[in-house]
């Protein structure tokens, strides 16, 4: 007789989870332990007040992101947007010492990488998913980045 796998949740564990998330402002966790993988996510909503603490300057660079019109489309929207794949810190280049991988204005081929994103001391090269030239980047060295957050956008 098969296991019913819903008796087997942790529903503490669960709990404890979403707690972790909203202690840290993280928007998603995982959690894996013996062949078990339990994810909690949640839902944001971006506004001005939701950028985390932090120092002056990095609230006022989030508050210059952020568009000025209403008529700015939204960036995520856009089809050449290259979106974070996971939660996050983006570095735009290999190390402190190195060139950048790419800056605005760049030609990209397909599969050439653009940024590192870095989760659970794992380097994870973001690609190019096509051909073209780099028009917007917007993120900076070393900046924490969410799930399906716009990293750059290739024409």
């Amino acid at each position: 007789m098969a296991k019913d796998p819903k008796k087997d949740i942790d529903e503490d564990l669960v709990r404890k989870l979403a707690g972790l998330l909203d202690e840290t402002g993280l928007s998603e966790i995982e959690y894996g332990q013996d062949g078990l993988s339990i994810r909690v996510a949640k839902q944001l909503t971006v506004t001005a007040a939701a950028a985390p603490a932090g120092s002056a300057g990095q609230a006022a660079a989030a508050a210059q992101s952020l568009p000025e019109t209403s008529s700015e489309p939204d960036p995520a929207q856009h089809p050449g947007t290259v979106a974070s794949p996971m939660v996050g810190v983006a570095y735009t280049s290999p190390d402190p010492s190195s060139p950048v991988f790419v800056q605005v204005g760049d030609e990209v081929t397909e599969g050439q990488t653009l940024f590192l994103v870095e989760a659970m001391k794992v380097f994870n090269p973001i690609t190019s998913p096509r051909a073209g030239r780099v028009t917007r980047i917007f993120v900076e060295n070393e900046t924490p980045v969410e799930y399906g957050e716009p990293l750059a956008i290739i024409e």
